[in-house]
């Protein structure tokens, strides 16, 4: 291996500085609001006003929830482990720690509900819930993504997200512009007025009230802008970096002073302040539509106080009667900027508490790096004035100025020493892509440990290579299909009897048959008589699955054993599909009433489910060049003996483009309640069209209907399965159009079913944009075989134990 040029480890020291500085500058305090981000404590407001928080002192992170009067312990029970939790209306939403999902309930009877982004495996930092939104963001991407309302940034970064009444607001990593957004027709333009009152602001942080929100600059100083009726906006003291933590109800504004971690609050017409919390100190605080609550440094209890807390039924001296509360999640590894006291303690021995980062953090390097110069000391005290933060400002200006410097002067030593300034490059392959060869046979996952970005990135990564494995072949017949004459196919079939009769394609008739040497085959003759199509359409159907399939070599595609051309006939052999195509499963007579059917488990429909999406995402990303099915439909999917499933008849399939955004305009082709109608209203051709023929299908295996039934509840008037199904699936009533053949599922098969019908919905979007890539379909397919098969640490929604 070459050894590294000379300042080369100096140079990659450089990042670990600059973002060292930047941490040190704009660190993110512990921060929550009024509908705003997740912290260990939250506030539902609505019907019934409820607290919730983390417990502390257990091994697991469990959630408990005060509501008038009564503590409900054990939300989810006690093996599932939260990192954080936020309050809306009438909602709690938690992220399970290491950010694998959001779960989420409604406090008038704590009924549990998991919300899917289209891509499951994206890891959650930070939720956010208001009255009518609720908005996460990804761990790695930190793209926003909200249910309720549809209307959101969806191709933007932020580094802080917060949602108030009726809309929501964030903060953009380049530049820290503020960007809102509302779904709700009433308070959009109250979004636009205050993204415009920003709009020449760059922000570090944003909390959203019910009309106003206030926020932390890069100088550290609080600015709030929106309704100021009851003085909400008018901070009474604004040092730079003077606050670490901001709470906003729906008119008023809570802060926490860092110099003693105790509570200032404004607006309300001056009803916020208690002489309870003067001399108190506070880890967090979170804003109700009229109150603050806030846990307590010394105890870690939570306390209440303001106009709309009853305090002549719950005085805030005596605190909640809850259980002890985490000041923080409890992660596994290294904390960047120190580690709580006591987190053994309050962790229970596993795991520990971090410190917030901010600007009077000195961060931890990461282990394994480079040693490095530690930046120069910063005062802990707060500064008394503007001009010190600028002091500051300008000696982070001067060492950032000597980094540049120091990295621009290695850059010249290296161009020098690698000659590439000359045009001599040194060129060494010591990292090559990993090719993954079981791409079918994908392990178990277990529920602790779901499908990582990283497997997605490797697939993706060694695409090109697995291409070229793919083989293509330029002549029209090649020599792995075998050439089969007219009469001894005939013969195979009993003349094309009816009996042997099993199905029909885009071009013909299949037929059952036995070859001469015993193999078992099934043979599709196009069709002849009146009925006969144009020949030219026929012949391009049949030169197109011939041409597809001779080259197409996949577990999950059916295999093409050979041809016959003799004058007008054209027939195709195929491998036998000893138990039939998915369709006669979940609609033949002959079938459905077999109560012994495998396909009655959901277990096994949801690996089929899974089979056919392999079966496709490989012609989307592996084939050369991509091919687009175009007809996926439950009739196309068949299942061989050992209810293996693939994807059958290419009749329609064309030449994919290189991209989901190189659209290929073509005259609409596929079936009534399959076809994408993107393509079928505008023609317009993508990947995403075979995606939205296996939403149907995947809804067809949930709900047991065709894609196109009568409704018994519509006078028997033709219904859609995407409309029949997506609104239950959107409401939370899933239960209401599973398939009964199948039964209820199991504790551990809910949450995989529940994750086949998000799924399905995100791929039945009406536009391709919205939908999934057919990689997502697979690993979010990939996890809920995995929760069939895992028990362990499943969500639990049995009852809620109740304490006074």
């Amino acid at each position: 291996m070459t050894p590294p040029p000379p300042c080369a480890a100096a140079a990659a020291v450089v990042p670990t500085i600059i973002l060292a500085l930047l941490l040190l500058l704009t660190g993110t305090p512990s921060v929550n609001a009024f509908g705003g981000s997740s912290t260990t404590l939250a506030i539902s407001y609505g019907q019934f006003t409820t607290i919730c928080s983390l417990v502390a002192d257990e091994s697991t992170q469990q959630i408990q929830c005060w509501r008038n009067g009564q503590v409900f312990s054990s939300i989810y029970g006690t093996s599932v482990s939260f990192d954080s939790v936020a309050g809306g209306q009438d909602t709690i939403c938690a992220i399970r720690s290491g950010g694998y999902s959001l779960l989420c309930w409604t406090t008038p009877n704590f009924t549990p509900k998991r919300l899917y982004l289209a891509n499951s495996t994206t890891l959650l930092e930070s939720v956010t819930v208001g009255d009518s939104q609720i908005c996460a963001l990804g761990n790695d991407t930190h793209n926003v993504s909200c249910w309720r309302g549809e209307s959101y940034p969806v191709n933007s970064t932020f580094k802080s997200i917060s949602s108030g009444l009726g809309f929501s607001c964030g903060v953009l990593e380049d530049g820290g512009r503020i960007v809102c957004w509302s779904s709700n027709q009433n308070t959009r333009n109250v979004a636009s007025d205050i993204q415009f009152q920003f709009a020449n602001l760059s922000m570090a942080n944003i909390f959203v009230g019910g009309r106003h929100v206030c926020g932390v600059n890069t100088s550290g100083i609080v600015i709030c802008r929106g309704q100021n009726n009851s003085g909400q906006l008018d901070v009474p003291s604004n040092l730079p970096f003077e606050y670490s933590a901001l709470a906003l109800g729906a008119n008023h504004t809570c802060g926490i002073r860092r110099v003693n971690n105790t509570v200032v609050c404004w607006g309300g017409n001056g009803e916020y302040s208690s002489n309870v919390t003067e001399f108190l100190s506070f880890e967090s605080i979170v804003a109700g539509l009229d109150f603050t609550c806030g846990l307590v440094t010394s105890n870690f209890s939570v306390i209440c106080w303001g106009p709309g807390w009853p305090s002549n039924l719950f005085p805030a001296a005596t605190g909640l009667p809850l259980r002890r509360t985490l000041p923080g999640p409890c992660i596994q590894g290294v904390c960047r900027c120190g580690t709580y006291p006591q987190s053994q303690t309050l962790c229970s021995g596993d795991g520990n508490i971090c410190r917030p980062c901010d600007i009077f953090s000195q961060p931890v390097p990461p282990p394994l790096q480079p040693p490095i110069s530690p930046p120069p000391p910063v005062d802990s005290s707060p500064p008394s004035s503007p001009s010190t933060g600028l002091r500051r400002g300008l000696l982070a200006f001067a060492i950032v100025g000597s980094v540049g410097g120091f990295a621009g002067i290695c850059s010249v030593i290296y161009c020098l020493w690698t000659g590439v300034c000359f045009g001599k490059k040194k060129i060494h392959n010591s990292v090559q892509p990993t090719i993954n060869n079981n791409n079918n046979n994908v392990p178990p996952l277990s529920n602790s440990n779901p499908p990582s970005r990283s497997s997605t990135l490797r697939r993706q990564g060694s695409r090109l290579m697995r291409r070229q494995r793919s083989g293509t072949s330029s002549t029209k017949h090649p020599d792995r299909a075998e050439e089969f004459l007219f009469q001894d196919l005939a013969a195979a079939t009993n003349n094309f009897s009816l009996e042997n009769k099993i199905g029909a394609g885009s071009f013909g008739v299949v037929y059952k048959g036995k070859l001469i040497d015993g193999r078992e085959v099934a043979i599709k003759r196009s069709e002849s008589g009146p009925r006969t199509k144009k020949f030219q359409e026929k012949e391009s159907a049949f030169e197109s699955e011939l041409a597809f399939l001779s080259r197409l070599h996949h577990k999950h595609l059916v295999r093409l054993v050979g041809y016959c051309e003799e004058r007008d006939e054209r027939l195709l052999v195929y491998e036998y599909m000893k138990n039939g195509a998915l369709y006669d499963h979940l609609h033949d007579k002959n079938n459905v009433e077999k109560s012994s059917s495998l396909v009655n488990s959901w277990k096994i429909r949801i690996k089929i489910s899974l089979d056919a999406a392999r079966g496709i995402e490989y012609l989307h990303n592996y084939a050369v060049p991509p091919i687009i099915h175009r007809d996926i439909k439950s009739s196309n999917i068949l299942i061989d003996g050992n209810w293996v499933a693939r994807v059958s008849d290419f009749g329609l399939s064309l030449m994919g483009p290189e991209s989901d955004q190189d659209f290929r305009p073509t005259k609409a082709a596929g079936t009534v309640g399959y076809i994408d109608p993107e393509y079928y209203g505008l023609n317009v051709l993508t990947a995403k069209s075979d995606v939205y023929g296996l939403g149907v299908v995947l809804l067809e295996v949930l709900t047991g209907k065709r894609a196109i039934f009568k409704s018994s509840e519509n006078d028997g008037e033709p219904m859609s399965v995407v409309d029949y199904a997506v609104p239950a699936i959107m409401t939370g009533e899933l239960t209401r159009i599973l398939d009964p053949r199948v039964g209820p599922p199991e504790l551990n098969e809910a949450e995989a079913v529940e994750l086949v019908a998000y799924t399905a919905m995100h791929c039945v979007n009406l536009e391709g944009k919205d939908r999934p890539t057919m990689t997502d379909v697979v690993a979010n397919l990939e996890r809920a075989l995995a929760l069939c098969d895992d028990s362990h640490g499943s969500i639990s929604s049995g009852p809620i134990s109740v304490s006074d």
